[in-house]
């Protein structure tokens, strides 16, 4: 068992910047991909980010250029470093992680923590 705990999420201005980590624990040497996932209200669950243990990383078009996905695997940890936000970013973002490079569903969730974008 994985376990994940994000943090970093809050309140922000359009424009403004948030850094969102996510540390794991457990089996965590079992770890490939990791990444995030968010979801805003009344809206499906989409994929942000993700990034493999040899840092190929993959981004949704929706983010590109503005969000940047990082990871330390001495600390076990992933980074979200979100520039640039827009009010539609406004939604509670996931970690994830799985044993597989490229999963087509992670096997490992994180509570969530919210990020809001005031206009």
């Amino acid at each position: 068992q994985v376990q994940l705990v994000e943090s970093g999420g809050g309140l922000v201005q359009a424009g403004g910047s948030l850094r969102l980590s996510c540390a794991a624990s457990g089996r965590w040497l079992s770890i490939n991909a990791m990444g995030w996932y968010r979801q805003a209200p009344g809206k499906q669950r989409e994929l942000v980010a993700t990034i493999t243990r040899n840092r190929f990383t993959n981004y949704a078009d929706s983010v590109k250029g503005r969000f940047t996905i990082s990871r330390d695997n001495v600390k076990n940890t992933v980074y979200l470093q979100m520039n640039s936000l827009k009010p539609e970013d406004t939604a509670v973002y996931y970690c994830v992680a799985d044993t597989a490079p490229q999963p087509t569903t992670y096997a490992s969730w994180g509570q969530g923590t919210q990020v809001t974008v005031s206009a």
